[in-house]
């Protein structure tokens, strides 16, 4: 089979993959949504709780003024890594930033790939297949079987050693395998300054932008490392990967 083929072969399969998953996320999705926000609706209209729309929106305001950033901020954080797919089954599985996105650019690592190319997105589809089964695996035996009665066996000391430390432990093993993968010094420096810059300076003299630090950050590292970025390097990289403007000009002029 020729290169050329073998190229057409792979682009057409991706695409289609592509659209599949683009459809069925999108419905899944809504579904999700519909399902989410129908017990709550029911409660409104039927229940007879006297909750009003200014009650709705009053609430609806206090959650959004802290939460709305990250629903903002973390699909343009979470997308170059764990590409299209992965991003439909991530925010509906949840517990993305320690364990999805963990296992995505561990795996990505581990088969040694980069992560915004076709082979980082499928690996980062199975790899989130895999911490869903192993999390949900973890919730049948140690919740479903074993229950309350696990608490009670375990000191008080070591939860709340467990409580404190587990997730910030977390957050610095994927800070430092995300560094490790990428092997990128100009966009990991830029996102430290930004950050430090962020927490010792901005914030102190501007506390309220608080709730947008994180934003803030996130499209300041982006923005520079973008505009920074080596673009000569980037082609090269998306060449050696098969997807790039000269891997598919090779594809096209080689046969076999």
């Amino acid at each position: 089979m020729s290169t050329t083929t073998t190229a057409a072969t792979a682009a057409a399969g991706m695409a289609a993959f592509e659209r599949t998953t683009s459809r069925w996320g999108r419905l899944t999705m809504l579904a999700g949504l519909v399902l989410s926000l129908a017990g709550p609706a029911y409660l409104v209209l039927f229940a007879d709780l006297g909750i009003t729309f200014a009650h709705i929106a009053t609430a609806y305001l206090a959650v959004a003024a802290t939460f709305l950033v990250f629903a903002v901020v973390e699909p343009i954080t979470y997308f170059p890594i764990l590409g299209q797919a992965a991003m439909y089954q991530a925010f509906m599985i949840g517990n993305i930033s320690n364990k999805l996105l963990p296992a995505a650019i561990v795996a990505q690592s581990r088969v040694g790939v980069r992560p915004g190319t076709r082979k980082g997105d499928l690996t980062s589809v199975m790899a989130i297949c895999g911490a869903a089964v192993v999390h949900l695996t973890s919730l049948l035996i140690f919740v479903g079987i074993l229950g309350t009665w696990l608490l009670t066996i375990i000191p008080p000391d070591v939860t709340v050693v467990a409580r404190a430390y587990i997730l910030p432990a977390i957050m610095g093993a994927v800070l430092v395998q995300a560094i490790a993968t990428v092997r990128q010094a100009r966009p990991t420096i830029i996102a430290v300054l930004a950050a430090l810059l962020m927490l010792f300076l901005v914030l102190p003299a501007a506390p309220a932008l608080a709730p947008f630090g994180t934003a803030i950050v996130v499209l300041a590292t982006v923005l520079i490392s973008w505009f920074a970025r080596n673009r000569k390097a980037t082609h090269t990289a998306q060449d050696e990967d098969g997807e790039g403007p000269l891997a598919e000009e090779t594809a096209t002029r080689t046969g076999r």
